[in-house]
């Protein structure tokens, strides 16, 4: 009954900052068409190069094509990618870090398969994370252990009509919450839990496209993210990068802890601070 009057400033505050990041979408828009009135520039080769927003600018010319895009919806997939995926991903980036320096044996692991598959005299390229599958399951523990959506209770469920679901009277229009912080720390679910033990995923049978209901990192059904394929890739990729080219050690007589602290998006309660060192004998490696 109160909330039009705004007496936390929550609404003001929220209008500025949308204000703000429309702006800068307008002025990345506005050079994209310029660029492109002047000519889609290519690589080396002299291939044509175009981007997530260079394809959805051509789709809001085309006027016969059966899905056309205006500004404004351009403006909205821009805002969803980068919101739902910014924060998201470098927070995993945190907690997959943390938990590798957190148990040594794991990280030892980590850096003998990056030393297998890619060797010291490279760097990390796409083409070999599907060969990471140690690194892919300790991406898949901390997943389990620290989910990052929001709360960590995912997009909420309200059924058109009601149903039922394992036993239970859902009404229609019920507000429907999923407890995956709950769900993955299940003993009936997990044998020991509060371990973190990345082996359990080393099986074929867990993936993130909420097949099983053991593991919904990423939530399931009509309403699972739908980032998944980009987010996969580049938390791998990144954490690849950063275990293969650099030793990790934390600050002298600092104690690591892993506590988290709910919110939008489960963040550690301490934020990690770790030294780098170069782990690659070839300094070229780290230039360009």
């Amino acid at each position: 009954m109160l909330s039009w009057f705004d007496l936390q400033g929550r609404q003001q505050d929220m209008q500025t900052r949308l204000e703000f990041v429309d702006r800068v979408l307008d002025n990345i828009i506005e050079g994209r068409i310029k660029e492109n009135s002047s000519g889609i520039k290519g690589d080396v080769e002299g291939h044509e190069r175009k981007d997530f927003l260079q394809i959805l600018l051509e789709l809001k010319d085309q006027k016969d094509a059966p899905t056309s895009f205006n500004i404004i919806q351009i403006k909205a997939l821009l805002m969803d990618i980068v919101v739902a995926a910014k924060d998201t991903t470098s927070t995993m980036v945190e907690w997959v870090m943390a938990e590798i320096l957190h148990n040594p044996d794991v990280m030892r692991k980590v850096e003998d398969e990056l030393t297998e598959v890619i060797g010291m005299k490279n760097i990390v390229e796409e083409y070999h994370l599907p060969k990471l599958t140690y690194l892919d399951a300790v991406i898949k523990e901390t997943f389990r252990l620290h989910p990052p959506l929001p709360l960590p209770l995912l997009v909420q469920r309200c059924p058109d009509k009601s149903c039922m679901v394992d036993g239970y009277n859902i009404p229609k229009g019920c507000i429907v919450y999923m407890n995956i912080w709950a769900i993955h720390r299940d003993p009936k679910n997990w044998t020991n839990p509060l371990e973190f033990k990345p082996e359990r995923f080393l099986s074929d049978n867990w993936d993130y496209n909420g097949n099983n209901l053991k593991f919904l990192p990423f939530g399931a059904g009509r309403r699972i993210c739908p980032g998944i394929p980009l987010g996969e890739k580049m938390l791998a990729y990144i954490l690849a990068s950063l275990f293969h080219s650099f030793e990790w050690r934390l600050p002298k007589d600092e104690e690591l802890e892993v506590s988290d602290e709910f919110g939008f998006v489960t963040k550690k309660k301490i934020p990690l601070i770790a030294i780098p060192s170069q782990r690659l004998s070839d300094a070229s490696l780290y230039m360009g």
